[in-house]
């Protein structure tokens, strides 16, 4: 499997069936998430009948979003074909380790995660806790990523990626339809993109409900967003209080399809918003997540600048989508 998409290749988008499929075969094994009401704090609006939600999927099995793509990535290899005795790999700035991991042991399989060697201890010490082999390698995730597929060729392991995969991103993709079960008046839901693989899966599910869906990046990581205006995916650079997340080079074509159609939009908002939204989760809310689980949430804090300005009537769900953090460096940030 190729970890950095080569220009102008070509894929078969995401369609809304790959998401049902991806429903029934994680059913019972993933968490339902939960949404609660913004009642009180900075982010509530005083006019109009619009409410705004927070969808809990840091509470996700692993602390994220990932639980479902790893989970529907191995069911579904297993049953087209098995999985090899050398099991899986994946390269990972944390999350998408963790959740394959998780997933590989509760499917008795073997798991080699590659990081970045800059990845969170507390999500190291959680991959190893999972009885994942972790190997750390100097650089960026990409840099993890060429590790990680060498391993691959040497070893005869599956290779799982953390976001450019259909089964990856239709299992994030149920997300969607879960929120909208709770909230069938949605209008519009806020997603932080990465590498785009929930992004892909939330915005085709929406395209399909007739949701808009909102993209949202750290300026320093806009992969996405840069694949929009260059009409193709492209590198960028990755600098971000959110990077370990966040921070892919180059957006995945599932997610460019995804941005293309329907009432997408993509914002990009800055560090200091990501970290004043992940402050007032905590202090408003009692919720800790990590900067890319908080990113979605600053678009709101930004409307004048880049951001995102709902309708007063507009009823918005923002996924909170990953919890693996040291609450420490809640005061640590300035």
């Amino acid at each position: 499997m190729t970890f950095v998409p080569s220009a102008g290749a070509t894929v078969d988008p995401l369609g809304y069936a790959d998401i049902r499929s991806a429903a029934e075969r994680i059913r019972g094994r993933v968490r339902p998430v939960a949404v609660a009401p913004m009642e009180d704090g900075p982010f509530v609006r005083t006019q109009g009948s619009g409410r705004t939600w927070l969808a809990l999927e840091y509470m996700q099995h692993t602390g994220s979003f990932k639980a479902r793509g790893a989970v529907n990535f191995l069911l579904a290899h297993g049953r087209e074909g098995g999985l090899p005795e050398a099991g899986v790999t994946i390269a990972s700035g944390g999350n998408a380790g963790l959740a394959c991991a998780w997933a590989a042991a509760a499917l008795r399989v073997r798991a080699t995660v590659f990081l970045p060697a800059s990845a969170p201890a507390v999500k190291v010490a959680r991959l190893r806790a999972y009885g994942a082999e972790v190997r750390l390698v100097e650089g960026e995730y990409a840099d993890a990523a060429s590790a990680c597929a060498a391993f691959a060729r040497e070893s005869g392991a599956l290779t799982s990626h953390a976001y450019d995969d259909p089964h990856v991103a239709a299992g994030a993709g149920t997300l969607l339809d879960e929120i909208r079960d709770q909230l069938p008046e949605l209008d519009t839901v806020l997603v932080a993109v990465g590498g785009g693989g929930l992004f892909a899966g939330v915005a085709t599910a929406a395209h399909h409900h007739g949701v808009r869906a909102v993209a949202v990046e750290p300026e320093g990581c806009r992969a996405l967003h840069a694949a929009l205006e260059a009409g193709d995916v492209v590198d960028v650079p990755v600098d971000s209080v959110a990077a370990d997340a966040l921070g892919a080079r180059r957006a995945t074509r599932l997610a460019l399809h995804a941005a293309r159609r329907g009432d997408t939009r993509s914002v990009l908002v800055r560090d200091h918003d990501i970290i004043r939204a992940r402050r007032t989760l905590w202090e408003e809310h009692r919720i800790v997540t990590e900067p890319g689980g908080a990113t979605a949430l600053a678009a709101l804090l930004s409307p004048g600048d880049g951001g995102y300005t709902p309708h007063p009537d507009e009823n918005i769900a923002i996924v909170l989508c990953g919890a693996n953090t040291d609450p420490a460096t809640l005061l640590a940030e300035d």
